[in-house]
């Protein structure tokens, strides 16, 4: 019978099977790891950086509400932050206003945002990864992802730096990516995308793979293609410039290219300006920071370029030429990175959040070449002749290792910093807060978690403390979008790059209807900031939350949580203080 082959005397015909996927893990699990890790920090990861709230919380707080806090760095006399970034996420809270029941929930729906569109490029990455370079690097790469405490509070940060984050690791997918030919005029504008809008010192982490490219379109005899390539890639990041200095003119009133306005500032700033007078650091400070954030991955990423050497010399057989090159090129990146900013005297930890994907590549090849090695069954080398448990029990070790590490910084950040997104809580209560009230910060003014955690009408107010430095000032109050437009065009007061105290920016602490403080027992009171909470005859508690006391707590316990059990010496129990919300009471007098 036609077609039967069992009638037949020829081989039946079978389709060809499609070759098997280049995942361990496929991309939609993959994407809902990374989303339920980012969404864990959108809701617990305390904000680090006061920065955040002042420079990008406030403004996108002032779109969307018509009030908020204003920094200097928003001055049409400086224009050093650019509206384009702030009003995207201001548009976000707009949106999720319509569902949301208070300001608190705007905020978190932002975070919730900012953890989808991270999620969304480690998974663009991770597939790139596994497609061109090999299954086992992504997964590796994933798992340092999601499992790193730098990744943990850069993720959802709302901050240039995670944006740029975001676009390196699209930026790096692109010039991964070669299915249907390179991408690099792709490559070249999400670069551009995270330099123009977010950061502009991040575009320099480009230009090792440009360079792979053109040692590659030299030798292939295509560089006119390459050429082309930029130019179409250039366009769009013009376009991309056009866009944001329409909406910085339209804000400003003044055409201004704010990229440059920060790179001006940071460079060339001139005598007594510039970043270093709000504080500078030793040449250790990110060595330490990255050792906290990515524990062993951080030693593993430094020993990335040595071991590739390594590999291409005594190990030349598993590798060619353009293995080294693109192994050279993707490892580049981190090392200029962490060498230039590691000179600059000026440190903060966000400064490193575009590096992050190079990091957790570097860490991934390095383990990746760590792992050939074991997996040698060669008996003329040292680990061919080792027991494969004893090879599996070496490799799992520093899995673990690295994940209880990770996992025990995390959890102790959480539980010793987040008492400000927890406090404010009872001022949504309408017995409890007034229309036109002020809440008031001294020396926790810098851990403000921002005017969305405030009902509302209710006023974030400064009071003297022991700071004696430039604090925010206030955006004029506008009920309209036009009226804001003109609000953030108009020239505030009492402003300047130079971190000098204004007078004006403070309040008597007698219009304060709340008060926010903090009480450590092991640290002195002083006039400028004397124990509000011990005055229980003027002040109450309407909320508190435990907050760790750093001075009186050994290293090991700042370091990661350690769990509060009878049996654990005391040397290396947390010790504890109160961040607390405070209310005047009605019935008391203030002696000013």
């Amino acid at each position: 019978m036609a077609g039967d082959g069992s009638s037949s005397g020829h081989t039946p015909r079978t389709k060809a099977r499609p070759p098997p996927p280049p995942f361990y893990l496929p991309l939609n699990v993959t994407l809902y790891l990374c989303l339920a890790a980012n969404v864990l920090a959108a809701v617990f990861a305390p904000i680090q950086d006061c920065d955040e709230v002042f420079n990008f919380w406030e403004p996108a707080h002032y779109l969307d509400h018509g009030y908020g806090l204003q920094t200097w760095e928003y001055s049409p006399v400086y224009s050093i932050r650019s509206w384009l970034y702030v009003s995207v996420h201001a548009l976000v809270g707009k949106l999720g206003s319509f569902f949301a029941s208070t300001k608190s929930a705007e905020f978190y729906v932002i975070r919730v945002f900012l953890a989808i569109v991270c999620a969304a490029c480690q998974t663009r990455l991770y597939s790139s990864i596994c497609r061109a370079l090999n299954p086992r690097i992504g997964l590796i790469f994933l798992m340092i992802s999601i499992f790193s405490p730098g990744m943990f509070h850069a993720s959802t940060a709302f901050l240039p730096s995670s944006f740029t984050m975001y676009t390196s690791m699209l930026g790096l997918a692109a010039f991964l990516d070669y299915k249907n030919g390179p991408k690099t005029a792709q490559g070249i504008m999400w670069f551009g995308l995270g330099a123009i809008v977010g950061w502009p010192f991040a575009g320099a982490l480009i230009l090792p793979l440009i360079a792979e490219e053109i040692v590659i379109c030299i030798f292939s005899g295509s560089l006119g293609s390459l050429l082309y390539m930029i130019f179409d890639g250039a366009l769009r990041c013009l376009a991309i410039v056009g866009l944001e200095m329409g909406v910085d003119y339209a804000f400003f009133r003044k055409l201004t290219l704010v990229p440059w306005n920060i790179v001006a500032y940071n460079i060339f700033g001139g005598q007594g300006k510039g970043p270093e007078i709000f504080g500078t650091e030793p040449p250790t400070f990110y060595v330490r920071n990255l050792l906290l954030n990515f524990n062993i991955w951080f030693a593993l990423a430094l020993l990335s370029g040595p071991l590739l050497i390594i590999q291409a010399l005594f190990r030349s057989h598993t590798t060619s030429l353009q293995t080294v090159l693109r192994s050279i090129t993707l490892t580049a990146p981190f090392y200029m990175w962490f060498g230039i900013f590691t000179l600059q005297p000026h440190k903060e930890e966000r400064f490193m959040y575009p590096v992050y994907p190079f990091i957790a590549l570097d860490a991934a090849l390095a383990f990746h070449i760590l792992l050939s090695y074991l997996g040698s069954g060669n008996p003329k080398e040292v680990a061919g002749r080792l027991p494969a448990k004893l090879k599996l029990g070496a490799a799992l070790s520093i899995i673990l290792l690295a994940f209880n590490a990770g996992m025990l910084r995390i959890l102790g950040m959480v539980t010793a910093y987040n008492a400000p997104l927890k406090v404010f809580q009872p001022l949504q209560e309408v017995d409890i807060s007034y229309s036109g009230e002020s809440v008031c910060f001294g020396k926790e003014w810098y851990r403000f978690p921002s005017s969305y955690f405030l009902p509302n009408n209710m006023r974030a107010r400064f009071i003297r403390s022991e700071f004696d430095g430039l604090l925010p000032g206030e955006f004029p109050d506008a009920s309209t979008p036009l009226g804001r437009l003109e609000g953030a065009s108009q020239i505030p007061s009492g402003m300047n790059d130079l971190n000098e105290e204004d007078p004006n920016k403070y309040v008597d602490i007698s219009q304060c209807s709340f008060l926010v403080d903090s009480y450590f027992p092991g640290r002195d009171a002083t006039q400028l900031e004397p124990h509000y909470i011990l005055n229980e005859a003027e002040w109450e508690s309407v909320s508190c939350a435990k907050f760790l006391d750093a001075s009186q707590t050994r290293l090991l316990g700042r370091l990661i949580w350690v769990p509060n059990l009878p049996f654990i010496p005391d040397q290396f129990q947390r010790k504890w203080g109160q961040y607390c919300l405070l209310q005047r009471r009605r019935d008391s007098t203030t002696v000013v």
